[in-house]
């Protein structure tokens, strides 16, 4: 949909819809850039930078990007396969052998990616400093129970 013919000022769109997901309960922190031709012209931060909503949403809040690096990922698994070092359709647990824990054996490199795995977060609590723990975030990935069945 082009919001052009919605809202004639699409910088002031962006802010309402940005402000929108905090008045309708949907946010609790986050921070919304763009860059045209390398200038900043839409830069926006609001909420809070924790769950007991003490401190403030600010410049140097540390955030996790979650989506943002599925581009690139998706784009280096793909010159991989084309390249012969692996195959969608082979079982990621090749690669993670410790991926296979909780029946996750025969999940493939394509459904890992696809999002068919019921593999879309980690369902426990976490302190934010163990976001940066990159062993124990794999731990807790290769160890856990799928959220839904295949599929």
């Amino acid at each position: 949909m082009d919001v052009r013919g919605f809202c004639p000022d699409r910088f002031h769109c962006v802010r309402e819809a940005f402000e929108a997901n905090f008045a309708n309960g949907m946010e609790l922190g986050a921070r919304f850039a763009l860059a045209i031709e390398g200038e900043i012209v839409v830069d926006l931060m609001g909420g809070w930078a924790d769950r007991d909503r003490t401190l403030p949403f600010a410049e140097n809040t540390l955030t996790a990007v979650f989506s943002t690096t599925k581009a690139m990922a998706a784009l280096m698994i793909a010159r991989l396969a084309d390249g012969g070092a692996l195959s969608y359709d082979q079982p990621f647990a090749t690669l993670w052998p410790e991926f296979a824990a909780a029946g996750k054996g025969a999940i493939t490199v394509g459904e890992a990616l696809s999002h068919q795995a019921g593999l879309a977060g980690l369902v426990e609590p976490m302190a934010p400093s163990a976001w940066f723990d990159e062993t124990l975030i794999a731990e807790r990935l290769a160890a856990m129970d799928p959220l839904w069945p295949l599929g």
